[in-house]
């Protein structure tokens, strides 16, 4: 008996939706980790980058704050990035778990690996577990205020996934989980939590408002038909000025935070260097605003890994401002 051709609407098993087409894990990697790897979205580097950069921001700022550089804050990077990965991997699992019904809803998703059937439920979460394990044991290497942070970062990781289906704004609850680390980086270098800090946490959730919106306009139309819920579809034809709201916010509250980190100990050109970040970040966000396109998936997907960009360029300038 012949077999019958695959449908056009099954999910290519080989690769995610979304996923660059030369990506490592497809190319490379074991294939009997490639699934775990895709669940992570190792495949999709962007969201660690987005996950990490406001950690390197939180230790760069605390480092001026305190005008002082020690080997652990070696160490403070590397665990960064290490976590970051890790805990970037833990949480898409997590979300991945929750939303399984309704990725395999969705076109963009509907080949991620649980709804694809690559991976089972019980699967993911033992891959989640270990992550987090992993995860863990970064975390008890550095003192008692930022490993007490670094718990309480589960809870907005944990209601994450949820957030679509109680509010409009479930970007809030991403920016409040993503930007976690620059309070805890700064806490791993400083030993405490100071007011700089939290002003960079709140900027990095204008930051994730921005670039979270534009990601979630590539869904509006399967959104809406299961009645999920996004600022892209709150904002529909006014997501540009929302989006220069965010832009603004992100820059001013940036700008503030290194204001207060560099004063009163830094020089004033550490400190016009530092200020240089939010201010070209910002012009990179504007471009991206020249650029948008809400009917265009691909440019939207385009501008959203931009992002990346967006958030080096201000650790940049930070690092600028520490060898002044």
């Amino acid at each position: 008996m012949q077999d019958l051709p695959p449908s056009p609407d099954a999910p290519d098993i080989n690769r995610v939706a979304d996923a660059p087409a030369d990506n490592w894990v497809d190319r490379h990697a074991p294939r009997a980790l490639r699934p775990y790897l895709r669940l992570s979205r190792a495949d999709r580097p962007i969201g660690t980058w987005l996950l990490l950069l406001p950690c390197w921001w939180g230790l760069a700022l605390s480092m001026l704050h305190d005008q002082r550089a020690e080997l652990f804050d070696l160490w403070i990077f590397a665990g960064c990035g290490i976590g970051a990965f890790l805990m970037r991997g833990a949480g898409c699992t997590w979300n991945d778990i929750t939303d399984r019904h309704i990725d395999g809803k969705v076109a963009r998703t509907r080949s991620r690996p649980i709804p694809s059937g690559q991976v089972s439920v019980k699967g993911a979460l033992a891959w989640m577990v270990l992550q987090m394990l992993i995860s863990a044991l970064i975390l008890l290497s550095f003192n008692m205020a930022a490993i007490a942070l670094g718990i309480l970062a589960l809870a907005p990781v944990a209601v994450y996934p949820f957030a679509k289906r109680f509010t409009w704004w479930p970007q809030v609850f991403l920016g409040l989980a993503f930007n976690w680390g620059a309070l805890l980086a700064w806490t791993a270098h400083s030993g405490r939590l100071e007011a700089p800090a939290l002003l960079l946490y709140v900027a990095g959730i204008a930051w994730t408002l921005f670039y979270d919106t534009i990601y979630a306009h590539q869904d509006t139309e399967d959104d809406a038909l299961i009645g999920v819920k996004s600022t892209a579809r709150l904002f529909g034809a006014q997501t540009a000025p929302w989006l220069r709201r965010f832009l603004m916010a992100t820059v001013g509250l940036m700008g503030l935070a290194v204001i207060f980190s560099a004063l009163p100990q830094a020089s004033v050109l550490a400190l016009a260097l530092a200020l240089g970040g939010p201010w070209a970040m910002g012009w990179h966000m504007a471009w991206q605003l020249r650029g948008l396109d809400i009917e265009d998936n691909d440019k939207l997907l385009r501008l959203f890994r931009a992002n990346r960009d967006t958030g080096m360029i201000p650790l940049l300038f930070f690092a600028a401002a520490l060898l002044a």
